[in-house]
């Protein structure tokens, strides 16, 4: 029996109560774009997610194979009635048991997914003003890049930008270096060169981030680099965007008194759907 919001109640058929999870952030998960019944960005998804779950030693099943992942993933969105345009969720987590040490090294998985407004990715040309989040740090180490079950940085700093009126806030290392956007990473533009940071500054090592990066790279006239941005730099850039795989690529407008341009990440969003359409 477990107290529940001041009434007594059985555990039994919960598993909220023994989840670890939920108990723990003892958990791994990936958050896909579906089009026309496929998954953007399979491969990557895949090897991100199997990577995840070896940094954090949990037992991969021998049937977690590319195409049993697909299947599951995309038969959750048929069922929701969003196989043609919609977000699903995959959460990997260890098996009920023990406290800090794991009884079961085994997983369990949960999948949801709910529709999309657009199944193309679509330029955002309203105001979206950025300021550094500063409570909280996020540490130079493997385990930064991994997305796990624990985001109580992202949490906090999303209720501070809403009470702040902004749109979105930047994360900082233990160096104070920007690293990423809340929900996202974060790409500069200065004169002719594209830079954005490294995945050991503890940035998340983003699915959106690699197309962005294989994207720039074609353009001739463009320099791109993976370095640390420091706040000062911002302020020197004609551009910044914030890229994910639901939203694609997101201008900031305005970050503190510094107003930015938007015509470049403009011309890679137009690329970037024109690379899903030919698939």
């Amino acid at each position: 029996m477990v107290n529940f919001n001041g009434i007594i109640v059985s555990e039994d058929g919960n598993n909220i109560f023994d989840n670890r999870a939920f108990l723990y952030g003892d958990g791994v998960f990936e958050t896909v774009k579906i089009v026309d019944d496929k998954i953007l960005f399979l491969e990557d998804h895949y090897f991100r997610l199997m990577s995840g779950m070896r940094i954090v030693r949990m037992q991969i099943p021998m049937n977690f194979t590319m195409e049993f992942l697909e299947e599951q993933i995309l038969a959750v969105a048929k069922a929701n009635g969003c196989e043609n345009s919609g977000r699903a969720r995959i959460t990997v987590y260890r098996n009920s048991g023990g406290f800090y040490l794991p009884s079961d090294n085994k997983v369990s998985y949960l999948i949801n997914a709910t529709p999309l407004e657009h199944a193309t990715y679509v330029f955002q040309k309203s105001d979206y003003e950025v300021d550094l989040y500063k409570d909280f740090y996020v540490t130079k180490q493997l385990l930064s890049s991994v997305k796990t079950t624990n985001k109580l940085i992202n949490i906090t700093g999303s209720i501070f930008a809403d009470e702040n009126g902004l749109q979105n806030c930047l994360l900082l290392n233990d160096s104070k270096n920007v690293i990423e956007a809340l929900q996202g990473n974060i790409f500069m533009l200065t004169g002719n060169k594209l830079v954005t940071p490294p995945v050991n500054d503890g940035c998340l090592n983003g699915v959106m981030r690699k197309q962005i990066l294989t994207l720039a790279k074609k353009n001739e006239n463009i320099e791109v680099e993976e370095v640390s941005i420091s706040p000062f730099d911002l302020q020197k850039a004609d551009e910044i965007f914030i890229t994910n795989v639901i939203m694609g690529i997101q201008p900031v407008t305005k970050y503190r008194k510094k107003e930015f341009g938007t015509s470049f990440s403009e011309s890679l969003l137009l690329k970037l759907n024109m690379q899903i359409r030919l698939g």
